[in-house]
């Protein structure tokens, strides 16, 4: 029987990629708290834990008919970001797949009428940063990942529904499997001539609007207490923020970890970092030693 052994809401902005100087020059002489961050989680949680398979909520990945996983083998190429390619350009990647637990989590929607899920292995589907950026930093060559698109038609419930489903797929199954919620928070964007002036990683300063910071605050308070059920029950609020991704990603997490039961209480692998006007930071939920609602 397949368990998840760990999960984490992981930050993929665009600014990790940059080289040391470059952050360094962006943000007033000082490195981002991000970067670091990432290191010590692959240091001090994946490499403790050694899952067989990662699966990430891409929140750049957006779907529509269905929700998609990724079936490949391998996926293997250089990535160019069409957002962002003078910070994110030929990036290398070589990711192993988990096409046996795809096809499982898109078999727990058969002969469903709420909920559609395709296992895709077609060799050009593209990949996007929010994999490729955070793959970078706690990927190895043993562990297999998968990627989940966030559908950008659906609403909590339906998220919620998805990661229930993931979470029965990876029961049903023989993998250890870490859930990476990868995206921001609060993302709204400052506009275009105000955005050179705001790269600088400082909060709130740089967040777009001060209530859009306390949204964030109020939900990071909930998950530090591992009080997910006020995060899930609060997000007719906080969506007022922003989320990125209508917060789809900390959702199917969520979701596949037992929803408003879900009681793993978050610990910050970063600061709450701002970016261009976004919300950024690392939460890693470890397991209970009595289950993931004890």
């Amino acid at each position: 029987m397949g368990e998840v052994v760990g999960a984490a809401l992981v930050a993929h902005v665009p600014t990790i990629m940059l080289p040391e100087e470059v952050r360094l020059e962006l943000n007033e002489g000082k490195e981002i708290t991000l970067v670091p961050g990432l290191r010590r989680m692959k240091a001090e949680c994946l490499a403790r834990l050694k899952p067989d398979t990662v699966v990430v909520f891409d929140t750049h990945w957006e779907s529509t008919f269905e929700h998609i996983v990724t079936a490949h083998e391998r996926r293997q190429g250089r990535f160019t970001s069409h957002e962002l390619p003078r910070g994110m350009s030929q990036i290398p990647y070589d990711i192993p797949g988990d096409p046996e637990l795809a096809k499982l989590i898109a078999a727990q929607a058969d002969g469903r009428d709420d909920c559609w899920i395709l296992a895709c292995d077609d060799p050009y589907l593209p990949i996007f940063y929010g994999t490729v950026n955070i793959w970078t930093f706690l990927g190895d060559p043993d562990t297999r990942w998968i990627s989940v698109a966030i559908n950008q038609t659906c609403d909590t419930g339906d998220f919620l529904l998805f990661g229930e489903l993931i979470g029965r797929a990876i029961e049903q199954s023989d993998r250890r499997v870490v859930l990476l919620a990868s995206g921001g928070m609060t993302h709204r964007f400052f506009n275009f001539k105000e955005l050179r002036k705001r790269e600088a990683q400082r909060a709130p300063d740089n967040i777009y609007d001060r209530a859009y910071y306390e949204a964030d605050m109020r939900v990071l308070d909930h998950m530090k207490r591992g009080d997910h059920a006020s995060v899930i029950d609060g997000m007719p609020e906080y969506l007022k923020a922003r989320p990125e991704g209508h917060f789809g990603h900390y959702l199917m997490m969520a979701g596949a970890l037992g929803g408003r039961s879900w009681r793993a209480r978050g610990e910050l692998f970063s600061e709450y970092e701002a970016s261009v006007g976004t919300g950024q930071v690392h939460v890693w939920f470890e397991r209970p030693d009595g289950g993931w609602t004890a």
